[in-house]
């Protein structure tokens, strides 16, 4: 059996802001998730074991599912990744905070990134979008303006996503 190459992927900024703020924004399941392209955290109960969704601001698509891994309030949270448009093999996610003098030191960690996927393509891409979009989330209350104009791009195309991403295939 040949095992997958795969490699992993390291994010981190500095916030102005409160720990719990940050914490906040990143496990919240009650609203859209502006660092997390705007997408809604479902989860059946945050703790090890729990699944996760992150769905369509009209929840009708899913497009992240996962398993929590860690979820040790507010300094690690960790979870399995696996996008449901790709084939890929799941990969895992990691977010870090810790409390440094004047905000919070925030680290995306993305390991076993199968390499040569399109998976790997978007998870690099995607960590840097996701700590600046936290960033200016936490620090000025909204997303930049082009973030929130890629949002609203998202919400017009929405009714593109293929149909193997409908939330009902992922329940």
């Amino acid at each position: 059996m040949t095992k997958t190459k795969t490699s992993t992927a390291v994010s981190k900024v500095f916030i102005r802001g409160s720990i719990e703020a940050v914490w906040r924004e990143i496990t919240k399941t009650d609203e859209l998730q502006g660092c997390f392209f705007n997408a809604r955290m479902h989860a059946d109960d945050l703790r090890p074991g729990g699944k996760i969704q992150m769905r369509s601001a009209d929840g009708k698509y899913t497009t992240v599912v996962g398993e929590i891994l860690e979820f040790d309030p507010p300094h690690r949270f960790a979870h399995t990744f696996k996008f449901t448009q790709y084939d890929d093999p799941p990969c895992k996610v990691t977010y870090d905070l810790k409390e440094v003098e004047g905000g919070v030191e925030f680290t995306l960690t993305s390991e076993d990134i199968p390499v040569g996927t399109k998976t790997e393509k978007n998870m690099t891409r995607g960590a840097d979008f996701i700590v600046k979009t936290l960033k200016a989330i936490i620090e000025n209350g909204r997303p930049p303006f082009g973030v929130r104009m890629l949002y609203g791009m998202f919400k017009v195309l929405t009714p593109l996503t293929p149909k193997k991403c409908r939330t009902e295939n992922w329940t």
